[in-house]
């Protein structure tokens, strides 16, 4: 009797199931990333935000240790971004103090002029529904007083929680910034031999990565913030610096963060300068949408990695459900290291 033939698997099928389970671990493996940074929120904040300042400041800071020592240099470029941060921030202080009466009035009118222009045609809204609005709102806050002043209390530990994350990534970029090299070393050292040169590629490939995506993620948001900033400015519209500012933060957020920080500058233009320079900051977010993505996020992917806009949007979402706005920060630079590792080492085994 003649023994079964075993069944084969097709070549493909078995080239499938092995790609299947390697996309699988990884796939396990951002995951598990994502959730350990939900988990430890403010410790993986303030070490991403440690690897962030080291990635900006330690060319400067080995350009001033020509010239001065390692210590002391690090500290002078601390010490010196720190005052500029703080002098921007005053800078958005006095604007919006500054502002505050004639913004008021202006925001005051605007509202006037939006309810007379639902009123007219298309919209025909009725003016009793409009004009009770102002009234239902005021009558919301003073029912809700107790809980909105409890929101404000919790948002006091908030602060706190936020001044320590700052605090702890300060203290973490100053080691990096000093003596990073040498802690990596430490680290390879406690490796086995075996897989020192695989880690010390990979480190390599990362740290390149890392800071290629975060010196040109910094260049597309200083350069969407000096774009909004001008022309809100010559469009008159008011909190012209306190919204570049937030334009630059939402920056950080590829695809989605820029169109809501246009988005609130459209509405604020709205409400001080009516629907013709709101529709004008629409345009504006048009035009500055078409520069980002098609001249300055190839230009930051150039310098790190290539990723599909495809991946960066599934990126960006699946890290905001993992991990909420730090999440949506984190993504795709995490995504771009992990891919610039595997390149690199799978380049290496050849």
């Amino acid at each position: 009797m003649q023994p079964a033939t075993p069944p084969t698997v097709s070549p493909f099928l078995r080239t499938a199931a092995a790609y299947a389970w390697r996309l699988l671990a990884v796939g396990l493996l951002v995951y598990s990333l994502f959730a350990v940074l939900g988990r430890f929120h403010e410790v993986g904040v303030a070490l991403f935000l440690g690897l962030v300042i080291t990635a900006l400041l330690r060319p400067v800071a080995d350009l001033v240790a020509r010239h001065l020592p390692r210590s002391l240099a690090v500290a002078l470029t601390l010490l010196v971004s720190i005052a500029l941060v703080i002098g921007v921030l005053v800078l958005v202080g006095e604007a919006v103090a500054g502002e505050q009466t004639t913004l008021v009035r202006e925001f005051r009118e605007g509202v006037g002029r939006i309810e007379r222009w639902l009123e007219r045609p298309p919209f025909r809204l009725d003016p009793d529904a409009l004009s009770g609005v102002q009234s239902k709102i005021g009558d919301y806050l003073s029912s809700h007083r107790a809980a909105l002043l409890s929101t404000a209390l919790s948002g006091a530990g908030h602060v706190v929680t936020v001044l320590a994350t700052l605090a702890l990534g300060l203290f973490s970029a100053v080691f990096f910034i000093h003596s990073g090299d040498r802690h990596w070393s430490w680290f390879q050292e406690q490796l086995p031999s075996a897989v020192r040169d695989r880690v010390a590629l990979g480190g390599r490939a990362a740290w390149s990565t890392f800071t290629g995506y975060t010196h040109g993620i910094v260049l597309v948001a200083a350069t969407n913030a000096v774009l909004v900033g001008i022309a809100l400015w010559a469009l008159g519209v008011p909190l012209a610096v306190p919204l570049a500012l937030l334009e630059f933060l939402a920056a950080f957020i590829p695809l989605i963060g820029s169109p809501i920080a246009l988005a609130i500058a459209a509405v604020v233009a709205l409400a001080s300068k009516g629907p013709l320079v709101a529709g004008i900051v629409v345009a504006l977010i048009v035009i500055i949408g078409q520069i980002e993505g098609h001249l300055l996020h190839p230009l930051v992917m150039s310098w790190a990695v290539r990723l599909h806009p495809l991946v960066v949007a599934v990126s960006v979402v699946a890290g905001s459900i993992a991990a909420g706005v730090v999440g949506a920060v984190v993504a795709v630079p995490l995504v771009s290291v992990v891919w610039s590792v595997h390149t690199a080492l799978r380049d290496a085994r050849g």
